[in-house]
């Protein structure tokens, strides 16, 4: 089932980035109405890239949420994942089972409720791989929480209240699909080790400068409208300069790929289903760079030609 539902969702965002390209579904110039195209546009939309459409129709702003409620999606996060890193802590040290409707959650999720055959136990690296990347969702859960609330300075920007409510499920079913790696056997409180293997440091490694440079370039971006002496002075969108902003118009957005890549490279480079996951934060993130990086083109006249918009040096 959370193999299907990654699937699922890489596919729907992987189709809205086509869609993107398809004239029926183009936004037209100054304004957005209630076509197809234009209710299209509103929902993949957020911040200063649905503002760039112009004048909407009243009934489309009855959606909209502010931008800045972005921090509700880590409150819930760093919640949710605190509490299953909890779990998962108990399990570590005391060897305490994951409590029964967890298991059955678990179960329902990945298939191995109500079956009878004992499951591939697993080993000691998968065990810490799992515990290894529930810790890491919940630490950048935390770094975001915090950029948000102290950092990011939000202007008018709002997103659609359909975003919002996804925004608030994606970490739930995250957390949940870490917590599924754990070997079925090894949920109950019996046969756990913690087998430390090269990948879990690289992974570490990769996650920590992946992470630094999206933190440079959140400070980056709120410097943007902070004079001198770090008092904000103006809500405009200015082009950004320094560090990956050199390479592509939405390194914040490549950096949030590459940290998902570092939890794909703890579970071993084998895991399929956080590879789906990996997937669809690909496709999620790619979408809003080729808007973001739209933006930008049709706002600056010199804005520098070689940047792209995600990927540096390919997209």
């Amino acid at each position: 089932m959370l193999a299907g539902v990654w699937l699922g969702l890489s596919a729907g965002f992987f189709a809205a980035l086509l869609a993107l390209r398809a004239p029926l579904l183009k936004a037209p110039p100054g304004v957005l109405s209630l076509s197809l195209a234009g209710l299209f546009q509103d929902l993949i939309r957020y911040g200063k890239t649905k503002t760039a459409c112009g004048q909407r129709p009243a009934f489309l702003q009855t959606f909209d949420v502010p931008k800045r409620w972005f921090y509700h999606f880590y409150i819930v996060s760093v919640t949710w994942n605190g509490f299953l890193l909890l779990l998962f802590i108990q399990r570590v040290l005391f060897s305490q089972p994951f409590p029964i409707w967890l298991q059955d959650l678990l179960g329902i999720l990945d298939g191995t409720k109500g079956d009878r055959v004992i499951h591939h136990s697993g080993n000691g690296a998968e065990f810490l791989s799992a515990f290894l990347v529930c810790l890491l969702v919940w630490v950048n859960s935390c770094r975001r929480l915090k950029e948000c609330l102290h950092i990011s300075i939000y202007s008018g920007g709002v997103i659609h209240f359909v975003q919002y409510c996804f925004g608030l499920f994606y970490y739930v079913l995250v957390g949940l699909t870490v917590l599924c790696q754990v070997p079925a056997k090894n949920r109950d409180g019996k046969d756990h080790s913690l087998i430390v293997c090269w990948y879990h440091v690289l992974g570490l490694l990769m996650f920590c400068w992946a992470s630094v440079h999206q933190h440079r370039c959140h400070i980056i971006l709120a410097n943007l409208r902070k004079d001198s002496s770090g008092k904000v002075f103006t809500m405009d969108h200015s082009i950004p300069f320094d560090d990956w902003f050199e390479m592509v118009s939405c390194p914040h957005y490549f950096a949030e790929f590459l940290i998902y890549i570092s939890m794909a490279v703890t579970f071993g480079f084998y895991n399929l289903t956080w590879w789906l996951v990996v997937t669809y934060v690909f496709f999620n993130q790619a979408l809003s760079a080729v808007l973001c990086h739209e933006y930008y083109l049709n706002k600056f006249k010199h804005y520098p030609k070689c940047r792209k918009a995600y990927i540096p040096f390919i997209f």
